[in-house]
């Protein structure tokens, strides 16, 4: 039985990013207790992060904080989209 070959990653793939569980826990409980801390920015968003979290590495403090402004984007987004079609959905579905 002749074996199956990997194929390479082309430049062209995507693959999604990998967060290890604790980023995504920690990232998310963040969020859900201080919501006003937190926004879009990245940089703002690393100095509102430094009293909550002892980071114990720098890259660990850099991988939360990303994640928590992707999560605050894509909030943001979310509701947007949902007051843009708000009005229009409830009397559709009426």
């Amino acid at each position: 039985m002749p074996t199956r070959a990997a194929t390479p990653l082309r430049k062209d793939d995507r693959v999604g990013k990998v967060r290890i569980a604790s980023v995504k826990k920690i990232s998310r409980k963040l969020v859900a207790l201080y919501p006003d801390r937190f926004g879009k920015d990245y940089e703002a968003n690393k100095k509102a992060l430094e009293p909550l979290v002892d980071a114990r590495t720098k890259r660990l403090r850099n991988r939360i904080v990303g994640y928590v402004t992707r999560l605050k984007i894509v909030e943001e987004n979310r509701a947007a989209a949902t007051s843009e079609l708000g009005p229009e959905v409830s009397e559709d579905q009426e």
